[in-house]
């Protein structure tokens, strides 16, 4: 490994958000998939969390190589809602839902520099309620058109990069390292760094 690619690696691994986390549920569409997890990658997002109790089972997701985002994140896979979300919660203060709904908030008026979790839910039904009972919010990405709904990919991509806005202006992303000494070793050894010092 070339000294610009160690200092590289150090350099994303040096930004990558513990308290910022995705969940897609029941997403379907591959296309959705992959675009959901270059923009996890982009923004600093390690560990994306995949729901399936609808449909089957992703078996693959890419190969792992610099033009697979998926090679670079932490997936976890999971056919239970509870199990899932328990997980989830573990990791997180609150979780909060793409959902339209009475209570919903704007996406604006939330505060993402907190540790959260994000759900999007499947291309058509949405969020299930059997997972919006583990959520601690619901949230819509304003919206002044016609049709009151956005591909789940943009919209997730949307609502990431505002949580990068939020955690950029508190120092989220200022190179000190938010991941927890043994995650960063790990994921460096993983990516191929000989030396995991994070210096």
């Amino acid at each position: 490994m070339t000294p610009e690619r160690e200092e590289k690696i150090k350099k994303v691994l040096n930004r990558r958000q513990s308290g910022l986390i995705v969940v897609m549920e029941n997403v379907h569409d591959p296309h959705n998939i992959s675009a959901v997890m270059r923009t996890c990658d982009a923004v600093g997002v390690q560990d994306l969390f995949v729901l399936t109790t609808i449909i089957s089972r992703h078996k693959r997701f890419g190969k792992k190589s610099s033009a697979s985002a998926a090679g670079w994140l932490t997936i976890h896979q999971y056919e239970d809602t509870k199990a899932c979300m328990d997980a989830v919660k573990q990791r997180c203060d609150n979780i909060y839902a793409t959902h339209l709904g009475v209570e919903s908030h704007s996406l604006y008026d939330l505060d993402l520099t907190q540790k959260v979790a994000l759900v999007f839910g499947n291309e058509h039904a949405g969020v299930t309620e059997d997972c919006l009972k583990y959520c601690d919010g619901n949230f819509i990405i304003p919206q002044v058109g016609m049709v009151q709904s956005l591909n789940i990919s943009v919209a997730c991509a949307i609502t990431l990069y505002e949580a990068l806005r939020q955690r950029q202006i508190a120092g989220c992303y200022n190179g000190t390292p938010q991941l927890p000494q043994a995650e960063w070793n790990s994921l460096a050894k993983e990516w191929g760094m000989y030396d995991n010092h994070r210096g």
